[in-house]
C-alpha cells in the first residue's frame, strides 16, 4: 500500500509541474502580494505572511461544499488539515473526536472550539462504560454549517497561548458569515435543499458462515421433540453447532411461537435465508435551509434556519433539529458599532445506537449469533405478538434465544425488533450560544471592546426497559432487572466577559506596532440530576419515576461552578513589511486549584522574515517565502472537586427509630497541593509560493513538552481509597505537517487544483508517579486494556501475547498449545502518520472534486473477532477441518526445534466454541486480534452545475446550482476484517483502538440545491 500510494503522489505532483510550466506563459495574471487575511485567537484579524506560527484555514465552500451533511462540523474536518486527526463514530447522532498535534494529556486532548471569539463547548456526552453506553454526541453537532464563513485551525502553542489554559490542545477558530446585500436595501435570499441517502458497505459488517448452526459444541443437546425430532440448541448464543443439512429436520425457536407458519413443525436445518443485513434500514436525511441577508454601509443582517430530518440505520431511529440564527453588525455612529449573533438548536432524538458490549444488538450480531436465525421470521414474531402482549408470549418479546423449549424468556438475547422498539431510549436538546459586542474608536490607533457571550445547554434523556426484557442492570442502583425506568438531566452554561483594547501605531516610516491588551472572566456551571425506578415497573408500558415498584433511591445530584479571571497582553512589531516579531502574555486565576497554586503566567514569543522581500527572488519564480518560528507555553487547571472531598446520599437505612442517610462512599484520595498541567512548545516552520501561487508548500516542525500531568491513578485499597489526584508525568511529542497546494492548469473555462496535507508525530510518555510504571486509560472487552507506559507511546494496547524465539511463536511441546505471556505491549492506538489529497476540478459551469483520507498505522483490538471467531460466525471458522481436525501448530518448541507435537484434546476440548486452537478466545492471546488500523478512503466526492448567468438572466434567480455529493464512498484499503477502523465506540478516550459492536459504514449519497435570489 505505501508503495502505491507514494508512487501514485509521485505521478500526480510530477504531472502538476509538468502542466505548471507548460500553461506558465498562458497565464496572464499577475504576481498578487500575500495579503490573505485570517481569524487568529480573541477573533483578531491578522494578514497570514506576518504570523509566526502555523495554522491552517478551511473556507466553508471546501468543507461542506463537496461531501453530504453529516449533522457534525468536525468529522467534515477529516483528511482536510495536517496535524489535525478526526476520529469518527457511525453512532447515530454519534461523536467526532478531534486531536491537534498529537495526545498532549494522559486523559485525551481535546482542542478548545471558538465563535467570533468566544468560546463554546465541545464536550461530548455520553453515559457509560467500555461494557455498554450511549453516544449523544459532540456539541460541535449542534452549530449550523450554514453560518460558517471559515474555520482555523490554531495548531501550536503560540497559536493558542491568549486562550490560557484551555489552549492547551489548540483551537478551532469558527468564523460566522455576515449579511450581504446591495445597496439598494434589497434582500438577498438563499435556498438550499438536499436529499440524502446511506447504502451499507458490506466490508464493514459481520459476513457469516453458512455451514453451521446454533449450539457451543457440534451436536444437539437440547433434547428431543415430538415424532423424535431434535430441539436446536436455541438457548445457546453461538453458530459452533451441528453441521447444517437440508435432509434433517428440527424444531427451532419459531417451532414455539403460536403466530408462527412454523408452529409446531420441525424444519430444515440449513443457514437462514435473511441474516442480520436485513435488520438494518436505509438512512435518509432531508435537510432545508433558508437564509436571508441585507448590507449597506453600517449595516448588515444574516437570519437562517435550518430544518434537518434523519433517520438511522436501526429501526426506531430518527433526529429531529432546528436551527435558528441571526447576525447583526449595526455602527450606531461613526465611532460605536455593534454585533449581535444567536443561534437557537432545538433537537429531539429517539432510539440512539446502544455502543460498547453488553445489551447492544450490534455487538450481537457480530459476537453472539445463530447463523440459521432468520431476521424476517423475527420481525414477523414481533408485530405479530406486540400487539396482544402476555405472560405466555413474553410481552411480545419472542426471541430466537429462547431458554428451552418450555420456556420461551430469553436466554441472553431480546429479539432484536423488541429491543428497538420496546426498549428505546429518547433525548432532548436545547442549546443556544449567543454573544453581544461594542467597539468604541478612541481614534484612528486605539479601539476599546466589550463583550458578553453565553452558551447554554439543557439536556433531557430516558431510557425504558419494557416487561419482558432480559434482565440487565440498569439505572442508578445498577441491579440487574426485568422492566424500568432511568431519566437524566443536564444544565451546562459557560459565561464570558471580555473587555479589551486593540491599538496600533506606526512608530516610523518602516516600523509598527499593534495588539491587545485585556481581561477575561468566565464561569461555567454544570448541574445534573439522575433517577430511576427500582425493583421494576408497577403498570407496564407507563415509564415514570413514580411507577417503582421498589423505593426510590436518592437522586444523584452533581452541582459545579468554575471561575477563571484573566488578563492578557500582546505586542506584534512589523519592520518594513519584512520581519514580523510577536509576544504575548496571559496569567489566570482559577477556583478548581488551590490558592498559592492557582495562579500561573505564561506567555509565548515568535517571529517571522519575509524571505522573498530580503533576498528580492524572481517573482515568476518564487514570488513569496517566509520562515518562522516560535516558543510558547500554557498551562491546564484541574477538574472540580478534586482539591476536598464531596459526599452524595445513596439511600437510607432503617434503624427502626427512624431512617439514617447512606452515603457514597469517596473512593478518590483528594489533594490540596495540585499544581497547573504546563505544556512547553518550539516550533520552526516555512511557507513558500512558486510559479505566481501555482504551487504553495506549508511545512511546520515542533516539539512539545507537557509536565506536571493532572491523573488519578490506582492506589492500594489498603488505603481506603482505590485511586489519588495528583500532578504526575510528562507527554513529549514531536511532529511534522506538511500543506501542499498545486494549480496545474488554470485557464478561462478549465482548472485543476490540488490540495495534499500530510502529517506525522511522534508521542512518548516520559515519566508517570514514582513507582507507576502503567496508567490505565481504558479497559477492552476480552481483558486486554489501553494504557499510557513509561518509555512508550500515549496508547498502548497491553494484553496477552505469544511468546517468541527468533521472532517465531513458541509452542508447549507438552500441550500442543502456544505458550503465553500476560501484561506485554501489543499494539498501539496511535497513527503513524495521517494525509488527505483532494483533487478539484472546473470546466466552465460544472466542477468535480474528490477528496482521499488516509490514514497509516493505529492499532485496533477487535472484540468482534475476539469473540466472533471464538463462537463459529465468520467464514474462517467453516473450512474444512477447521473444527474437526486435531492441529500441530506451527511454531517452535522452547529448545528452537520445529514444533511437531498436536493439541492435547484432553486437556482442553478444542471442538468446543472458543477453544479453537487457532483464534479461540480462550486459548489464544489477547495479541491475535489486535490489527492495522490503517485505511485510505474515497472520503467525498461531488459534482456541481452551476446555470450560467445567461440562463438566469430573464429570472429572478442570481444564481443557482445543483450537486450531487457524496461520502465515505469507497474504503480503498483496510486490514480490520468486517469492520471499519475508523468506527470507534464513542468520544473521548473511547474513541481510540477499539472495534467493539459499531454499525456497519454507509455509503452516502445526495443531491443538493442552492438558489440565490
Amino acid at each position: 500500500m505505501k508503495k502505491l500510494k507514494t508512487s501514485l503522489l509521485v505521478l500526480v505532483l510530477t504531472s502538476s509541474i509538468a502542466v505548471t510550466n507548460a500553461q506558465q506563459k498562458k497565464d496572464t495574471m499577475k504576481t498578487k502580494e500575500i495579503e490573505g487575511v485570517v481569524v487568529t485567537a480573541l477573533g483578531i484579524k491578522r494578514e497570514k505572511k506576518s504570523l509566526g506560527y502555523a495554522s491552517q484555514e478551511v473556507k466553508s465552500s471546501e468543507l461542506f461544499g463537496g461531501t453530504t451533511n453529516t449533522g457534525n462540523i468536525a468529522s467534515q474536518l477529516s483528511g482536510k488539515v495536517a496535524g489535525l486527526n478526526v476520529t469518527s463514530t457511525s453512532n447515530f447522532g454519534g461523536s467526532s473526536n478531534l486531536v491537534i498535534r498529537g495526545i498532549k494529556s494522559l486523559g485525551g486532548s481535546n482542542p478548545l472550539v471558538v465563535i467570533d471569539g468566544s468560546p463554546v463547548n465541545n464536550s461530548t456526552t455520553s453515559f457509560g462504560n467500555e461494557n455498554g453506553g450511549f453516544d449523544l454526541g459532540n456539541a460541535l453537532s449542534d452549530i449550523n454549517q450554514e453560518d460558517i464563513e471559515s474555520v482555523n485551525v490554531l495548531k501550536g502553542a503560540a497559536a493558542s497561548a491568549l486562550y490560557g489554559e484551555r489552549g492547551l490542545n489548540g483551537v478551532i477558530v469558527i468564523t460566522t458569515k455576515n449579511g450581504k446585500g446591495k445597496q439598494d436595501d434589497s434582500w438577498g435570499v438563499t435556498l438550499s435543499s438536499s436529499v440524502q441517502a446511506g447504502f451499507i458497505d458490506k466490508s464493514t459488517f459481520a459476513k457469516y458462515q453458512d455451514r453451521y448452526g446454533a449450539g457451543y459444541d457440534p451436536s444437539f443437546y437440547y433434547g428431543t421433540g415430538p415424532g423424535g425430532k431434535k430441539n436446536a440448541n436455541f438457548g445457546e448464543d453461538a453458530s459452533w453447532g451441528p453441521e447444517f443439512n437440508p435432509n434433517l429436520l428440527v424444531y427451532q425457536w419459531d417451532s414455539f411461537d403460536p403466530t408462527s407458519p412454523n408452529y409446531k413443525k420441525a424444519t430444515p436445518w440449513v443457514a437462514a435465508k435473511n441474516g442480520p443485513l436485513k435488520f438494518f434500514e436505509t438512512p435518509m436525511s432531508f435537510i432545508n435551509s433558508i437564509s436571508l441577508s441585507k448590507g449597506s454601509k453600517g449595516f448588515n443582517f444574516n437570519l437562517t434556519y435550518d430544518n434537518n430530518l434523519s433517520n438511522g440505520l436501526l429501526p426506531n431511529s430518527d433526529l429531529r433539529k432546528n436551527t435558528i440564527s441571526t447576525k447583526i453588525n449595526y455602527d450606531l455612529n461613526s465611532k460605536l458599532h455593534a454585533t449581535v449573533y444567536s443561534t437557537l438548536t432545538i433537537q429531539g432524538t429517539t432510539g440512539r445506537t446502544e455502543t460498547g458490549y453488553n445489551d447492544n444488538i450490534v455487538t450481537g450480531f457480530r459476537q453472539w449469533w445463530q447463523t440459521n436465525v432468520d431476521l424476517v421470521a423475527l420481525k414477523n414474531a414481533y408485530i405479530n405478538n406486540v400487539g396482544n402482549p402476555t405472560v405466555d408470549n413474553n410481552y411480545g418479546n419472542v426471541t430466537w434465544n429462547r431458554i428451552s423449549a418450555s420456556n420461551g424468556r430469553p436466554a441472553f438475547w431480546n429479539n432484536p425488533y423488541f429491543q428497538r422498539y420496546q426498549n428505546y431510549s429518547t433525548d432532548d436538546r436545547t442549546r443556544t450560544f449567543s454573544y453581544v459586542q461594542l467597539t468604541y474608536d478612541v481614534d484612528d490607533h486605539i479601539n476599546i471592546t466589550g463583550k458578553l457571550s453565553y452558551d447554554n445547554t439543557n439536556l433531557v434523556f430516558e431510557r425504558r426497559l419494557a416487561e419482558g426484557s432480559y434482565p440487565q442492570r440498569f439505572g442508578v442502583s445498577g441491579k440487574a432487572i426485568g422492566s424500568g425506568y432511568h431519566r437524566y438531566d443536564l444544565k451546562r452554561s459557560e459565561i464570558n466577559y471580555d473587555l479589551f483594547a486593540n491599538y496600533k501605531y506606526d512608530l516610523t516610516s518602516w516600523l509598527n506596532i499593534s495588539g491587545i491588551v485585556g481581561g477575561n472572566v468566565r464561569r461555567n456551571r454544570q448541574s445534573s440530576i439522575e433517577a430511576s425506578t427500582e425493583g421494576g415497573l408497577i403498570k407496564r408500558g407507563y415509564y415514570s419515576l413514580d411507577n417503582s415498584k421498589a423505593p426510590l433511591l436518592n437522586p444523584v445530584e452533581f452541582e459545579a461552578t468554575v471561575q477563571t479571571n484573566s488578563l492578557y497582553a500582546t505586542a506584534s512589531f512589523d519592520f518594513n513589511k519584512v520581519f514580523y516579531l510577536d509576544g504575548t502574555i496571559r496569567r489566570d486565576v482559577t477556583s478548581t486549584l488551590p490558592n498559592g497554586n492557582n495562579k500561573y503566567t505564561y506567555g509565548s514569543i515568535s517571529g517571522s522574515v519575509i524571505l522573498s522581500e530580503l533576498l528580492k527572488t524572481q517573482k515568476s519564480v518564487m514570488n513569496f517565502w517566509k520562515v518562522r518560528g516560535n516558543y510558547a507555553e500554557v498551562g491546564g487547571t484541574a477538574d472540580s472537586y478534586q482539591l476536598k472531598y464531596s459526599y452524595y446520599t445513596a439511600g437510607y437505612f432503617n434503624t427502626g427509630n427512624g431512617n439514617i442517610n447512606i452515603y457514597r462512599p469517596q473512593t478518590i484520595l483528594k489533594n490540596e497541593n495540585l499544581k497547573p498541567q504546563r505544556s512547553r512548545e518550539f516550533e520552526f516552520g516555512t511557507e513558500v509560493h512558486f510559479l505566481r501561487d501555482r504551487i504553495i508548500f506549508d511545512g511546520a516542525y515542533y516539539d512539545t513538552k507537557t509536565f506536571d500531568q493532572l491523573i488519578t491513578p490506582d492506589i492500594s485499597a489498603g488505603s481506603g481509597k482505590l485511586a489519588a489526584a495528583i500532578n504526575a508525568g510528562q507527554i513529549n511529542n514531536k511532529g511534522v505537517e506538511l500543506h501542499l497546494g498545486v494549480n496545474p492548469i488554470r485557464t478561462t473555462d478549465f482548472s485543476w487544483d490540488i490540495d495534499v496535507n500530510w502529517a506525522r508525530n511522534r508521542n512518548k510518555v516520559v515519566s508517570l508517579e514514582e513507582g507507576l510504571q502503567v496508567y490505565q486509560l481504558v479497559g477492552l472487552v476480552g481483558g486486554a486494556s489501553i494504557v499510557a507506559s513509561v518509555g512508550n507511546q500515549w496508547g498502548d494496547i497491553y494484553g496477552k501475547d505469544y511468546v517468541y524465539l527468533n521472532g517465531e511463536k513458541v509452542v508447549d511441546p507438552t500441550t500442543g498449545y502456544y505458550l503465553t505471556e500476560k501484561n506485554k505491549v501489543i499494539g498501539n492506538v496511535q497513527a503513524k502518520w495521517t494525509g488527505g489529497i483532494r483533487n478539484s476540478f472546473r470546466y466552465k459551469n460544472l466542477s468535480l472534486s474528490f477528496l482521499i483520507d488516509v490514514r497509516k498505522g493505529g492499532d485496533v483490538f477487535s472484540s468482534d473477532m475476539y469473540y466472533g471467531l471464538g463462537s463459529g460466525l465468520f467464514p474462517e471458522t467453516a473450512v474444512d477441518g477447521y473444527r474437526t481436525n486435531i492441529p500441530i501448530l506451527e511454531g517452535v518448541n522452547p529448545n528452537g526445534q520445529r514444533n511437531t507435537t498436536p493439541v492435547n484434546a484432553a486437556a482442553i476440548n478444542p471442538l468446543e466454541y472458543g477453544n479453537n486452537p487457532y483464534d479461540g478466545y480462550a486459548i489464544v492471546p489477547d495479541k491475535r486480534f489486535v490489527y492495522d488500523g490503517s485505511f485510505v478512503k474515497l472520503r467525498e466526492a461531488s459534482i456541481t452545475y452551476s446555470f450560467p448567468k445567461s440562463v438566469l438572466a430573464n429570472t429572478f434567480m442570481n444564481e443557482a446550482k445543483v450537486s450531487i455529493i457524496g461520502r465515505n464512498l469507497w474504503i480503498i484499503h483496510k486490514n480490520l476484517p468486517y469492520a471499519d477502523p475508523e468506527s470507534s465506540q464513542m468520544g473521548g478516550l473511547y474513541s481510540y483502538g477499539s472495534s467493539v459492536g459499531a454499525l456497519p459504514t454507509t455509503r452516502e449519497l445526495g443531491v443538493n440545491f442552492t438558489f440565490k435570489f
